[in-house]
C-alpha cells in the first residue's frame, strides 16, 4: 500500500514558511545556473544570426578573425572570378571586399573607452545582409568620408548618433545613417566606404572577401579548390560557421564560470534542503510511527519523503527559472575575445535551458532529501509511537 502524493503536497503546504525559504535558496542557485546558460546562449545566437548560410567568408589562412586577416588585392580579384559567386538581379557579383579594423571610442555618460569595429564596405555589402535595415538617413556615398552606425553603437558611443561626427584614421567622418541589424553582431559596428578607409588606415590589403554562393551545395568543392591553390593563402568558411567560431571562446568561459559558481552555491542549497528534511522527519516521528502501524511499508515512507524533497527542488527550480526569464529584458555589452571589440547581446532562454534548470533543481532536491528519507523509512515502529 502506497502513500498518496497528496500527503507530500500537504506537508509542504503546512510548513509553507520553511518550504518557501528552502525553495528560495535553491531558486537562487537555479537562477545563477540558468542565467549563465542564457548568457552563453545569447552570445552564440547573436553571432550565429550575424551570418547567412548562403554566404561564404574568405580570410587569410590561420587568422582567427577578420581583424587579424589580410587578403591581397590580387587574391581578391582571383576570388571574384570563381564560378560559385552568385550574380544579383542587376547583373553584378554578390561579392564584397571588406576592411575590418578596431578603433577606440568613448561611451556616452561614463566616458569610458572601448574598442569598436569599423567595417569598410562595398556596394554589395548591404545586399549580402538582407536582415539589416537602414532605419535612419542614407548609405554613405562612395569616395566620401561618411559612415553609418549600428543602432547599438549610435545609442551607446559619443559622436556616433545621426548627424554627429567622429574622428578616426586621421579624418573626421560624418554619420549619415543608422542601421538596425537586430540581434546580430553588426549592430555593434560602424560602416563606411572600404577604399576611403584603406587610405585612412594605410592598409593596402582587405580583411576579408564575402560572397553569396550560386549553389550552396558547391561550397565544399569551392573550399577544397581555393585552399589548395598555391596563389591563394586563404581559408573559406560558411558565414554562420565563421561567426559561431567567434563565440566559442567566450561561451566556453561563461559556461565554466557558471559551472563553478553553481557547484559552490548548490552545496549550500543541498545542505539547506537536507536540514529542512531532517527537521521534517524529527517533527513527524509519531506520524511516521502511525503510518507504519497502519500497514505502510518502509519503501512507502521512503517514497513519500523523497517525493517531498523532489517537490521542494521543483519549487526552487520554478522560482529560479521565473526570475531568470526576466533577464531577457536586459541587453549587456562585453568584449568579443576573438576580435577584441565591443559586442552587445541579450540573455536568451530556450527550452533546452528550461529543462536543464528544472532537472538540476530536482536533482538538488533528491540529493538533499535522500538521507533524511532513508532515516524516516528505517524508524522502529514502537520507538516512533512512544516519541512525544
Amino acid at each position: 500500500m502506497g502513500i498518496p502524493y497528496s500527503y507530500s503536497f500537504r506537508n509542504l503546504w503546512t510548513r509553507w514558511l520553511t518550504t518557501l525559504l528552502t525553495a528560495s535558496g535553491m531558486g537562487l542557485v537555479v537562477f545563477v545556473f540558468a542565467a549563465t546558460l542564457m548568457l552563453a546562449e545569447g552570445l552564440e545566437q547573436t553571432l550565429v544570426q550575424t551570418g547567412s548560410p548562403d554566404n561564404v567568408v574568405v580570410i587569410r589562412k590561420s587568422a582567427n578573425s577578420e581583424v587579424q586577416s589580410g587578403v591581397e588585392r590580387e587574391q581578391a580579384a582571383l576570388l571574384e572570378s570563381q564560378p560559385e559567386v552568385a550574380i544579383g538581379p542587376d547583373g553584378k557579383l554578390l561579392l564584397a571586399k571588406e576592411l575590418v579594423v578596431l578603433i577606440n571610442l568613448r561611451k556616452r555618460g561614463s566616458n569610458k573607452p572601448s574598442n569598436v569595429v569599423i567595417r569598410g564596405v562595398s556596394a554589395a555589402s548591404l545586399e549580402l545582409r538582407p536582415a539589416i535595415d537602414l532605419s535612419e538617413g542614407r548609405m554613405p556615398r562612395p569616395g566620401s568620408a561618411e559612415v553609418i552606425a549600428g543602432a547599438s553603437i549610435a545609442r551607446r558611443f559619443q559622436g556616433c548618433g545621426m548627424g554627429e561626427t567622429i574622428r578616426f584614421g586621421m579624418r573626421d567622418w560624418r554619420v549619415v545613417g543608422v542601421f538596425d541589424a537586430g540581434a546580430t553582431g553588426f549592430s555593434s559596428e560602424i560602416w563606411g566606404d572600404a577604399d576611403q578607409m584603406m587610405q585612412s588606415f594605410r592598409r593596402p590589403v582587405y580583411s576579408s572577401v564575402t560572397f553569396r554562393l550560386r549553389d550552396p551545395a558547391a561550397f565544399e568543392a569551392f573550399k577544397a579548390r581555393v585552399e589548395t591553390d598555391p596563389r591563394l593563402t586563404v581559408e573559406a568558411k560558411l558565414e554562420t560557421r565563421y561567426y559561431l567560431d567567434q563565440s566559442e571562446a567566450m561561451a566556453r568561459f561563461l559556461r565554466i564560470l557558471g559551472l563553478v559558481l553553481t557547484i559552490v552555491f548548490s552545496i549550500g542549497a543541498v545542505i539547506g534542503a537536507t536540514i529542512t528534511m531532517y527537521a521534517a522527519v524529527a517533527n513527524r516521528v509519531t506520524e511516521i510511527g502511525t503510518l507504519r502501524a497502519l500497514g505502510f511499508q518502509r519503501r512507502s515512507i521512503l517514497s513519500a519523503f523523497i517525493m517531498e524533497a523532489l517537490l521542494l527542488g521543483l519549487c526552487g527550480g520554478i522560482l529560479g527559472v521565473s526570475a531568470a526569464s526576466f533577464m531577457q529584458l536586459i541587453t549587456i555589452s562585453t568584449m568579443n575575445w576573438q576580435s577584441f571589440s565591443e559586442l552587445a547581446f541579450s540573455f536568451s532562454l530556450t527550452f533546452g535551458i528550461l529543462w536543464k534548470s528544472l532537472t538540476f533543481s530536482v536533482v538538488m532536491g533528491f540529493v538533499g532529501g535522500a538521507l533524511p528519507a532513508l532515516r524516516a523509512s528505517r524508524m522502529n515502529i514502537v520507538e516512533a509511537l512512544r516519541a512525544t
